[in-house]
């Protein structure tokens, strides 16, 4: 099972892509590139739904009546734990749905917040970015000086 460091973003080592090849002169996010990112979200997806899936089956197949209270607690607690990372994958799904449907709009790849490209590499690593590097820096500095 992978951990939570590579389930967030970290495409090459939990997907194994080839990172894109671009041509000199090359028009940003043209439709080689929407098709790239489209491969690399879509398997990203099935993964998810895939470690669904096998969390189903580990519950109903572990799922047991313990006449010990500790270790019911312990199954209920594993248990809780799963459930947690299964709903932080099915809102990281409605994530990649909603970007897979900005690449079909062809609205993906430029920052929400000042228009510019996000660039190729900072999507290779984290797909779902609707954010420049430096837009996004600002955003959480904001949110810091918010949240104290």
């Amino acid at each position: 099972m992978p951990t939570n460091e590579n389930q967030q973003h970290s495409t090459e080592l939990v997907r194994g892509f080839k990172p894109y090849e671009e041509q000199k002169g090359e028009e940003y996010m043209n439709d080689a590139m929407r098709a790239h990112f489209t491969k690399i979200l879509n398997q990203w997806k099935q993964e998810l739904m895939q470690e669904v899936d096998r969390t189903v089956d580990h519950m109903k197949d572990e799922a047991a009546n313990f006449p010990d209270p500790a270790d019911r607690a312990s199954q209920e607690e594993e248990f809780s734990l799963e459930l947690r990372a299964r709903d932080r994958e099915r809102k990281l799904i409605k994530k990649i749905d909603k970007t897979l449907q900005l690449i079909e709009d062809k609205d993906y790849g430029w920052c929400e917040s000042c228009g510019i490209e996000i660039g190729i590499r900072r999507l290779e690593a984290r797909p779902t970015a609707d954010m420049c590097v430096d837009c996004k820096s600002l955003a959480e500095i904001k949110e810091k000086q918010i949240g104290k």
